[in-house]
């Protein structure tokens, strides 16, 4: 399974990647100001989300809301470690 755009709006996330190098988006929301996407069911939210965070653009894992929160959202206590995706 390979995940690479916004399913609702067909918008491919190395395009967003683009958009927000050039506008400085940092969030979504900000996002949203400059690009049609994520608007109907918002499941390519996280991987929106992950994509700002890492630059990640092509996926092949599932990516939830639990996996990338928003910003501001309550999270467990616990912190994820060096990035090797283990809660400790």
């Amino acid at each position: 399974m390979t995940i690479d755009r916004c399913l609702c709006f067909g918008k491919p996330f190395a395009e967003l990647a683009e958009v927000a190098d050039a506008t400085g988006a940092e969030t979504v929301a900000e996002l949203q100001e400059h690009a049609l996407f994520g608007r109907k069911c918002a499941l390519c939210h996280p991987y929106v989300r992950r994509m700002l965070r890492t630059g990640q653009t092509v996926f092949h894992e599932v990516v939830t809301e639990a996996d990338e929160p928003e910003a501001g959202a309550s999270q467990p206590e616990e912190r994820r470690s060096g990035g090797d995706g283990v809660w400790r």
